[in-house]
Parts: structure tokens; C-alpha cells; sequence
């Protein structure tokens, strides 16, 4: 899986630009995302009654095979949940459950060994959770929003929720598309992210993107 060499700054200059202008009131279940230094992060998001919020998060780096699916749900703005899995040659799972912010519950397995994690750990974890729910805030507040389907060689993409669209990718990142596509020697699946005033390539992989992104009625 390999994605366009933009930087992060792109990004913040997106959510600048999105912030001159009037956006409509977003669903209560968003997609979302940028790309960090080492990899692309897309971001899951839904709001429930009475004041539940579920954030899945994927990080997939921009080398090597693995990658990082992270839950972490809230209730009430407390956090209750993180579930960890890291896919890839030293697979490592872990659990964790909070009540009035307490560790109540948790378990790690690492190479499929249990292994305990310190309190530093858990606190990092927390952290994190809280970092990652204000940088969701940020994206959609900024009406950056992701979206993901198979690309066609007219320059069109089939949604995963149905549908068809033309992004406007720039000529780099057609080329980038076109030639990976060339290279795979089959369809390829895109991820993107669009803000009002700008459009910003994420992932372009041969495998099935849409097989894996969640539905709201399941999320």
C-alpha cells in the first residue's frame, strides 16, 4: 500500500482555506484523516445518543506491510474503552477499559504472549485517546473529510458507499495513480481527503479498501 508524498503542511493549509467557509451540519458518522510524517492515519467517527462517541482510527505507514487499527469509545465525554491491534510481523493486541477514568480492566498480547503494561503505558494510551478526539474535532470542524473507492482509468472513482465522482487530484497525483495502477498490473483503490478549497491524495493501494471501511449501522 503506498500514497502520495504530500506533507502535512498541505493539510493545514486546507483547513485554513475550509475555515473561510459556511459548512453545513455534518451526520452524526464521518470519515476523516491526514498524513503524518511516517504514514497516512484515516479516521472513523460516530456520535450516538445520549453523548457516546466511537473513534476508529487506521494508520498505515508509508513502508512495510502492517498497519494499526485503534477503537477508542466515550461515554458521558469519559473515556471507557481502547482496543489496539497492530497487524504485521509482530502482531500485538491490546484492551483496555476505564470507569470514572480508572483502569477497571486489561490485557495485552504481544507476539502471543500476554505481557502486562506499566501505568506509564496506560496513561500514554489515555493521552493519545485525548489527542486524537481533539484532532477529529479539528478535521471536521474544518469539513475535511475523507473519502475512498476504485479508481477507473477515465479519472473517475466508484464510491464505497455507492456512486461515482471525479476528484480533483492534481496532475501529479493522477500521475502517481496512473503509474502505481501500471506497476500493480491491476484496479486500485484510492483514499482521499476533501476540504472545501482542496482536494489531497492519501492512499492508492491494490488491495480493496472498501472491503474493510466500516458501516454506520455496524460502527
Amino acid at each position: 500500500m503506498t500514497r502520495c508524498s504530500f506533507s502535512l503542511p498541505v493539510l493545514l493549509v486546507m483547513l485554513l482555506l475550509a475555515g473561510c467557509s459556511t459548512r453545513p451540519k455534518l451526520p452524526d458518522f464521518t470519515a476523516s484523516g491526514y498524513l503524518a510524517d511516517r504514514g497516512a492515519l484515516r479516521i472513523w467517527r460516530k456520535e450516538s445518543p445520549p453523548h457516546a462517541s466511537h473513534l476508529m482510527t487506521v494508520y498505515t505507514p508509508f513502508s512495510g506491510t502492517s498497519f494499526e487499527k485503534t477503537d477508542y469509545q466515550w461515554q458521558n465525554d469519559k473515556l471507557v474503552s481502547v482496543e489496539r491491534h497492530i497487524i504485521g510481523e509482530h502482531p500485538e493486541s491490546v484492551m483496555m477499559r476505564f470507569q470514572d477514568d480508572k483502569l477497571s480492566f486489561m490485557q495485552r498480547q504481544l507476539d502471543g504472549h500476554r505481557e502486562a503494561l506499566s501505568s506509564d503505558a496506560v496513561a500514554l494510551y489515555q493521552f493519545d485517546a485525548g489527542r486524537m478526539l481533539r484532532i477529529s474535532d479539528d478535521l471536521l470542524a474544518g469539513h475535511v473529510l475523507l473519502k475512498q473507492g476504485y479508481w477507473s482509468s477515465d479519472g473517475t472513482v466508484q464510491l464505497c458507499q455507492g456512486g461515482k465522482t471525479r476528484p480533483d487530484f492534481d496532475r501529479f497525483s493522477m500521475r502517481y495513480i496512473t503509474q502505481h495502477q501500471q506497476v500493480s498490473g491491476k484496479p486500485v483503490s484510492l483514499s482521499w481527503l476533501e476540504a472545501p478549497r482542496g482536494t489531497q491524495l492519501l492512499l492508492v493501494s491494490a488491495e480493496d479498501l472498501c472491503a474493510s471501511e466500516p458501516q454506520s449501522a455496524d460502527f
